[in-house]
C-alpha cells in the first residue's frame, strides 16, 4: 500500500504519514495508530517495536 493510500483510507494528513515512514514523527497519536491498525486489520504491536536507546535507559529517568 502506498502512503498515499494508507493517508485516504485512514485520513490521516499525507505529511504525517511520510514521518512515521521514514521515522521522523515526535509524538504518536493514539486515534492515528488506532486507524492504521484498523486499515491492516492488525495489533499495535505489529507495527511497533520497542528497541532502548541503551542499557541504562532507566537511569535516565530518575
Amino acid at each position: 500500500m502506498t502512503q498515499a493510500a494508507l493517508a485516504r483510507a485512514t485520513h490521516i494528513r499525507p505529511a504525517t504519514i511520510s514521518k512515521m515512514y521514514y521515522e521522523e514523527s515526535k509524538r504518536l497519536d493514539i486515534s492515528q495508530i488506532n486507524r492504521i491498525c484498523q486499515v491492516f486489520n492488525c495489533e499495535i504491536s505489529d507495527l511497533f517495536e520497542y528497541i532502548s536507546d541503551d542499557k541504562n535507559s532507566r537511569d535516565n529517568f530518575s
